[in-house]
């Protein structure tokens, strides 16, 4: 959440800035206009008043009889009105901010402008594509070599589920640990977090009020994470942390559950997008004044273990449009699919500045006795484990069905080298 006073008192520079990501971001900005309007004249009344209170105490020393008693009721009347607008001033802040809950992030000034996703940049490309004279998707190889199952998924759960099944399954898992060893070797501290958080922890990161309809909600009145992010982030939640703890750099293993809405007829088909998913998040707690040097860090940080796996990849830093509800900044992994023919995004890593911080009081104070300020946290994905395993698919396939698969996965799968056949069932 963006800070209230600074937002009203800028309100030209917000409005511009917002432009930059599209109309919307601006239009979720116009309830707060005339509010803030509002703000500035019970401000500038009740000063008003109060330095009349002031004056007329100083007189009320001085006069005497009727002319001290209707001073005196002067003064009351002046007090009435006071607490009244300091009442409506409560008011119209705190509509304010509830109204802020849904205005996004400001673009950060070393954000490309853009109107759409083809005003991205690459910044920079890992490895070769594989020479593969006829590649064939995913769901192809998966069903043929029976390690993948939409159809019983259907039946079980519904559309956007699947199975796998033998050395697939336990591929899956292999990745998520070498995920995490990954990170372990880079500094963060391994969380297993809670799968149910409450209203307030989506608050905190800011799925909720704005993205409701994509989430899984509990009769109970929990939600199921969209990510680790959100159980993560929140662990610091109305915490002040010491500067020499931070930087603070977490990585966690969870399932993410996806309602998607709003997705309907996009990448229905295969694992791509699913209701549900597995990912290693990487979460870090920054100064402010590190962030931007952090992230260019947390990017290294997920393509290590792309590098790892000898999976072609770029980056991309993503243009002002087409940036997520609270970065501010964000760089995109994209591997390659020879099976699609395309690059498709395995990992976003953002910074967010102190928008989450704010929402979740995360603070920390510089040092002894000085007044706290927020943290900056950023996050990324460290990687999304299905689409990891896509790519797997799709680049160690050979032309008799089989996948080859990485050297770096080998030790995780009991020296298992090569995906063949399923056993039936």
């Amino acid at each position: 959440m963006l800070d209230l006073k600074w937002v009203v008192a800028n309100l030209d520079e917000v409005r511009r800035r917002l432009l930059t990501r599209g109309a919307a971001g601006a239009e979720a900005l116009a309830p707060i206009e005339a509010l803030a309007s509002e703000r500035r004249q019970l401000i500038q009344s009740s000063e008003t008043q109060r330095a009349e209170q002031r004056k007329a105490s100083e007189q009320m020393r001085t006069l005497k009889g009727e002319e001290q008693a209707q001073l005196r009721a002067r003064l009351k009347a002046l007090s009435d009105e006071v607490k009244e607008k300091d009442a409506r001033l409560k008011e119209v802040e705190e509509r304010i901010e509830r109204a802020l809950l849904n205005v996004p992030n400001l673009p950060h000034e070393t954000v490309p402008p853009g109107t759409s996703e083809r005003d991205n940049q690459v910044v920079r490309a890992w490895g070769d594509k594989p020479g593969l004279a006829s590649p064939r998707e995913h769901t192809e190889i998966g069903e043929k070599l029976g390690l993948l199952d939409f159809e019983r998924a259907a039946k079980v759960s519904g559309a956007r589920f699947v199975f796998y099944r033998g050395a697939l399954a336990r591929l899956e898992l292999a990745v998520v640990q070498l995920f995490l060893d990954s990170a372990r070797e880079r500094g963060y501290l391994e969380l297993l977090p809670p799968y149910l958080v409450n209203a307030e922890s989506m608050r905190g990161t800011g799925q909720l009020p704005k993205f409701e309809e994509d989430l899984f909600k509990t009769t109970a009145g929990y939600y199921l994470i969209p990510t680790a992010e959100v159980p993560v982030t929140n662990y610091h939640r109305d915490e002040i942390l010491d500067a020499a703890q931070l930087p603070l750099k977490y990585c966690a293993f969870s399932p993410c559950f996806r309602s998607e809405a709003g997705s309907y007829g996009k990448d229905t088909k295969g694992i791509i997008r699913q209701h549900q998913f597995h990912k290693v998040e990487l979460v870090r707690f920054e100064k402010p004044e590190n962030a931007h040097a952090a992230l260019e860090e947390l990017v290294r940080d997920a393509q290590a273990p792309l590098e790892k796996l000898g999976l072609h990849h770029r980056v991309v830093l993503l243009c002002t449009a087409d940036l997520g509800f609270s970065s501010e900044k964000t760089y995109d992994l994209e591997v390659w699919l020879p099976g699609q023919n395309a690059y498709r995004e395995i990992s976003s890593c953002s910074t967010v500045g102190d928008f989450q911080a704010r929402r979740a009081q995360i603070r920390f104070r510089p040092a002894p006795r000085e007044k706290p300020r927020l943290v900056a946290t950023l996050n990324g994905s460290g990687l999304a484990v299905g689409r990891t395993v896509v790519a797997i698919l799709e680049n160690g396939q050979q032309a008799d069905g089989s996948v080859v698969l990485p050297e770096a996965i080998r030790p995780y799968m009991g020296g298992l080298a090569r995906l063949n056949v399923a056993a039936p069932g």
